[in-house]
This record gives C-alpha cells, structure tokens and sequence, in this order.
C-alpha cells in the first residue's frame, strides 16, 4: 500500500509555494483577505485554491479558512517512521525509446522505511515496457537512489545527452557504454562514454492497482502466446 498526494496544477503549485513563502516568513501565514491582494484574485478564487490543496493532501487547516495552516509537504508527507517514509516523485523515465527528462515535482509516495533506507531518494514514473523481464511495467514507480555510477548488470537511470532520460541495465565496455533492455522486442543500445550520465540506481519498484491489473494481463497474454507455440 502506498499514499500519494496528487499532482497539482501549476496555479497550485504557485499558490503552494506563495503560502510556503509567507508561513516560512516572519509574517506567517496570510489572510483570505491578504493572500487576495497580494496575489491580485479574488476572495473565491483563493478559497477554491485551498479547497484544491487540501482536497489534494498538500495542506491540513480547520474550516473553510483558518490562518492555522500545514504544509504538509514540510510535516506528514515527509516525516519518516518505523512503518514508511515519503520520497518524492520528481517526474517521468522511460522504460522503452529515451523519454525528454522532466524534472517537476510530481507530488509523493509512501513507501516502507525498513525497506528503502538510504539518503535523498526519489521516485520517477515508468513510461513503456522495455524492461518488463525485470519486472518494471508501465505505470510503475521506480524507486531510485541518486548515484553517478554504476557497477556493470545494474538497473539505472541514464541521462543521454543531457536530453532524454531511460531505465535501462548498464554496462561498461571499457571505449563505450551499453544499456540493455529486458525485452526483445527491444536492442541494445551503444554510447559513446561522454553521452551517458548516471543520475541513480533503480533500488525497487512500486506499483498501485492499475498497474497490478496490467501485468496481471501481460502474464495471461504471455501465457497464452506460449500455448499456441507449443500447439
């Protein structure tokens, strides 16, 4: 099981980080009336905002509005106890053809401390399925830690280029570097040693409902696909 907050919308997230300002200020945290002004909407617009922060777990505050307000990006959805910890989810990688690396923030996971333990962990969003014999379906969060090297066999996100980024199994070649698919409908592919950088180590994956049902469906189709072979 995991929570996550939902992404916001990027009014939200400016609004989020208009409050962030003003509550980590000596001011603290503005009125309906103040946050109106200085942001130039309206009274409405500025409840519906919060409305929307709270609704999408990123503010606990009692009331239609109350100045008493948590961010819980700060507090509950970063603490870190016996039973989990949040990592945040910093974007989208491809597991198939290289994805443009995004770098939003995309909210946060909950996942087991006792399990991910290691320092500045961050999570991204699995795009396509060039890595499905690893088990990493589309859908997936990659749970990964920040590293710019990699041993040999090691499932990593790769920055090519500067450009796009891809989970792939790494390996060096000494002149070059391969990253290798887990799916054969996919090849290896060569680069050049100054093309690839390591940006961390897949370290595990979680996975909600949805992407259960799908590779719930992937296993039926592949062993219904083995069946006619042997037919």
């Amino acid at each position: 099981m995991c929570r996550l907050q939902q992404p916001l919308t990027p009014r939200q997230r400016e609004f989020f980080q208009y409050l962030r300002d003003r509550i980590n200020s000596d001011e603290g945290p503005p009125s309906l009336r103040q946050a109106a002004k200085e942001l130039r909407i309206s009274h409405t617009a500025v409840a519906s905002l919060l409305q929307a922060l709270r609704e999408k777990g990123w503010i606990r505050k009692e009331g239609s509005y109350s100045r008493t307000i948590a961010l819980l990006e700060d507090s509950d959805a970063h603490s870190t106890s016996a039973s989990g910890r949040a990592v945040p989810i910093i974007g989208r990688v491809a597991a198939g053809l290289p994805l443009h690396a995004q770098q939003e923030w995309a909210g946060s996971i909950l996942v087991d401390g006792s399990v991910f333990r290691g320092d500045h962990l961050f999570a991204l969003r699995v795009q396509g399925d060039s890595m499905i014999r690893a088990g990493i379906f589309a859908g997936d969060l990659a749970i990964c830690e920040p590293r710019q090297y990699a041993a040999n066999g090691e499932i990593v996100v790769a920055l090519i280029n500067n450009k796009e980024a891809t989970v792939k199994r790494f390996f060096y070649r000494g002149d070059h570097i391969e990253l290798h698919p887990e799916n054969d409908a996919y090849p290896t592919t060569r680069y050049a040693l100054g093309e690839i950088l390591i940006q961390g180590k897949v370290i595990g994956i979680q996975r909600g409902p949805e992407q259960m049902d799908h590779v719930a469906g992937q296993a039926v189709r592949n062993a219904q696909t083995m069946i006619r072979q042997l037919a």
